[in-house]
């Protein structure tokens, strides 16, 4: 999983940059599925608190959705980057069905983290882009704890999805930062 020292590696150098996202910037954490994302995100929010973390897995419609993320994620930006407040539909994974939605004002830092969250069609706005990987074995291993044996067919699809969609968005060749967990 991230370290403490990378998450201040990636605070430091988005800070560096100027904004991407309005007046504030944007921190993008894609890679594999079970890679250690969320842990670094979390490791971001400890360092910076006014930080707003959103966690992409709550966008997606269901296991399937992975292909029109982007634009649910596109959708919530483009406001923000125009320094109004932007929206996300919340999908509920208990009733798979989607939750009502959320608001997000513009706030100086926004960090973006789960697989397909640094989609191509909105590069220009991020500031920093972390690409985050582990060996398939591992990573499947992790979410079959996380989420139970019974969740294997869903995992074994997924991991099939994202690499299609990781393929075609080139994402891992756009990022500014490679960690290997």
């Amino acid at each position: 999983m991230a370290s403490p020292s990378e998450a201040s590696r990636v605070l430091s150098a988005a800070l560096s940059r100027p904004p991407t996202l309005g007046a504030g910037r944007l921190i993008c954490i894609d890679g594999l599925a079970g890679s250690g994302k969320t842990t670094l995100a979390g490791g971001l929010a400890a360092l910076a608190p006014e930080a707003v973390v959103i966690g992409t897995d709550e966008m997606l419609e269901g296991w399937r959705g992975l292909p029109r993320l982007g634009a649910s994620v596109e959708s919530l930006l483009r406001p923000l980057a125009d320094n109004r407040p932007g929206t996300w539909r919340r999908w509920d994974w208990y009733a798979d069905g989607w939750a009502g939605s959320t608001t997000v004002d513009p706030a100086p830092l926004i960090v973006l983290e789960g697989v397909g969250s640094a989609a191509a069609a909105y590069d220009d706005l991020i500031t920093f882009l972390v690409w985050v990987e582990a060996d398939r074995g591992t990573r499947l291993a992790r979410g079959l704890a996380r989420d139970g044996e019974e969740m294997r067919g869903h995992w074994l699809t997924w991991l099939d999805d994202e690499a299609a969609l990781h393929a075609r968005e080139d994402t891992r060749a756009r990022a500014d930062l490679v960690l290997r967990t």
